[in-house]
């Protein structure tokens, strides 16, 4: 099992300055670093303080002058904002740029509001099929002179400039969910990404399933499958449950942008009232408590085994939580201390 952290700015409050933000961002991804994780994931997002992150691979060049040895990777880029010859060029750039160190996950995007600004009148299926004709282009425009004739791209022979440092390209990382995505990846030899959110260890396993399923229906090499899970390692039981309400209300919050129903100004959405809060008896702390990678560091610790014994090459810890930067550190900290020598 390789560990791996995944992170963004969020920004709950206008009294918070982005350059504080950015900065505790920073300081997370050192300690990833310092403590031997494999990589670093953080995505793309627009116009949500919830999860602050336009452009990836800025943030990613920028780690790579002030980490050593972490692998950076993209979690994930939005497929359906760019164009494959834009993004094949850009990836390709930043792989030069951080000597060969990165690595490319790809989504289709999951939040209606952005795609009501960045790509109006696009929904969840076109996206996704946006997604599956880009990404196998990649590959493609990295070797070079490759012309393409498809459903929403068209373009003469077309080169990649820069050409990636890494042969053949930067690993790439299918998000999957449902299972002819899993296909998809698996047959195009991509790795996969899954995150199960809140609902717990059956889906845990189910996504493991379905990786299975589209392994045993391909009969090539099998790629990496990676578990990316909300996580928490707490000092205490009162401190891990102090925890769960922490991340209840995160979960509220990203229920909320992700309804797409609420008013939203300066890049932040209206508050939750307590009411409101307290009525989303789905995200109730206790059962995030049941749900989620959280507890004490044994805990904590018998849980991952779980996860390993399915099969997952990869556990990334998903750091966002709207809690308090010393308080994200300190979880990180005892995780990389207490949890992954139990690993090996």
């Amino acid at each position: 099992m390789e560990f791996s952290l995944f992170a963004h700015m969020e920004r709950l409050s206008p009294d918070e300055p982005h350059a504080k933000l950015y900065e505790d961002f920073l300081a997370l991804c050192r300690t990833a670093d310092d403590g031997g994780m494999r990589a670093i994931w953080t995505g793309e997002h627009h116009g949500m303080e919830f999860t602050i992150a336009p452009n990836p691979f800025l943030s990613l060049v920028d780690l790579a002058h002030l980490t050593k040895n972490v692998r950076l990777g993209t979690g994930t880029i939005v497929a359906p904002f760019w164009h494959p010859i834009k993004l094949a060029g850009e990836a390709a750039a930043a792989d030069l740029m951080t000597g060969g160190r990165i690595e490319l996950g790809i989504a289709r995007g999951a939040y209606s509001y952005e795609y009501e600004r960045m790509m109006p009148g696009m929904d969840a299926w076109e996206a996704g099929q946006r997604m599956r004709e880009t990404t196998p282009l990649l590959r493609k425009l990295w070797q070079g002179d490759y012309a393409h004739e498809g459903e929403f791209f068209n373009f003469p022979a077309s080169t990649s400039s820069p050409k990636p440092v890494q042969e053949n390209g930067p690993p790439i990382w299918i998000a999957a969910r449902d299972p002819n995505s899993h296909e998809f990846g698996v047959h195009n030899g991509f790795n996969i990404q899954v995150t199960p959110l809140w609902q717990g260890h059956d889906e845990v396993e189910t996504l493991m399933g379905r990786f299975n399923d589209a392994c045993a229906s391909w009969g090539g090499p099998r790629p990496k499958i990676m578990l990316l899970h909300h996580t928490y390692v707490g000092s205490d039981s009162d401190d891990v449950l102090r925890a769960t309400q922490e991340l209840s209300r995160f979960y509220c919050y990203f229920g909320a942008w992700f309804q797409n129903k609420r008013p939203v100004s300066q890049g932040l959405i209206a508050e939750l009232s307590n009411e409101e809060l307290a009525a989303n008896q789905m995200m109730a702390p206790e059962n995030l408590a049941r749900d989620l990678t959280i507890g004490t560091a044994s805990e904590v610790i018998d849980r991952i085994k779980r996860y390993e014994d399915l099969g997952y090459d990869e556990f990334s810890f998903w750091i966002d939580s709207g809690m308090s930067a010393e308080r994200k550190r300190a979880s990180l900290s005892r995780f990389i201390d207490d949890v992954m020598p139990a690993f090996g």
